[in-house]
């Protein structure tokens, strides 16, 4: 059904897992299948809870910088459009998510990660978090009070502006993932998880979620056009598309 995510539906949940290559840099039509995916899943009443998931080492590197990077500005605008208004479709979900955070999980790969409801990532050298500031990309501001939601304030701040990437047991000291676990034993502890939230009574539990998250989504209602054009204004600039450009030559190497 999808050319990058797979959909399997297990005793307890479905299962969205992440399959665009090893890391899964999120590309334009990736960003769009998600979109399509979560608005399905919010109307099967088949679904009591979703998990999402990556591959193994990896939950998502975060934006497909060397495909995006060659975008012309309309699909560019199209493509950040997509990556913002998909975080507050996740943020959004009545239903229980949980993310099983299978390795590193940067940029857009936290972006994914902080919608959900409870964040499991697998133990070992991995890394999360938002570091797009020093690469000269304006962070949206819905980015900042979703961060914040699980940081605090002070924190979010002070990590976005210095583009700091939490290694597993930072960021569950600081609450950006809420369990670590081994590898191996990620998706099981997330449908673990996914149980306990099911034992609630799912109009209760969703009401309460929509309730307790009311201040947030007033955060999150911005005006994208403007939002987006500010960013892309700074995006295409000769400074930041220099950065990216170095970004690209170094990962290719």
């Amino acid at each position: 059904m999808y050319k990058y995510l797979q959909i399997k539906k297990t005793k307890i949940c479905t299962v969205v897992i992440l399959n665009r290559s090893k890391s899964n840099p999120l590309n334009l039509e990736m960003l769009e299948e998600l979109h399509d995916c979560f608005t399905k899943l919010k109307d099967d009443a088949s679904v009591p809870g979703v998990i999402i998931t990556g591959q193994e080492h990896f939950f998502s590197v975060g934006v497909d910088v060397i495909e995006v990077y060659n975008y012309n500005r309309e699909q560019s605008k199209k493509y950040w459009t997509a990556l913002f208004s998909l975080m507050v479709k996740m943020a959004k979900f009545q239903k229980p998510l949980i993310a099983a955070i299978s390795g590193h999980s940067p940029a857009g790969g936290c972006v994914l990660a902080i919608a959900a409801d409870w964040r499991i990532m697998a133990d070992g050298n991995y890394t999360i978090g938002l570091n797009e500031v020093p690469l000269g990309i304006i962070v949206p501001e819905n980015f900042f009070h979703i961060y914040s939601f699980w940081l605090g304030r002070g924190k979010a701040y002070q990590y976005l502006l210095e583009g700091k990437l939490l290694s597993v047991d930072m960021a569950l000291q600081n609450g950006l993932i809420d369990e670590k676990c081994a590898l191996e034993e990620v998706l099981q502890k997330a449908e673990d998880k996914m149980k306990q939230y099911l034992r609630i009574i799912p109009n209760v539990f969703q009401t309460s979620k929509m309730n307790f998250r009311r201040e947030l989504f007033a955060q999150l209602d911005i005006n994208f056009d403007d939002s987006v054009e500010m960013f892309l204004d700074q995006w295409w600039s000769n400074k930041t598309r220099a950065t990216i450009k170095g970004l690209i030559e170094s990962l290719k190497k």
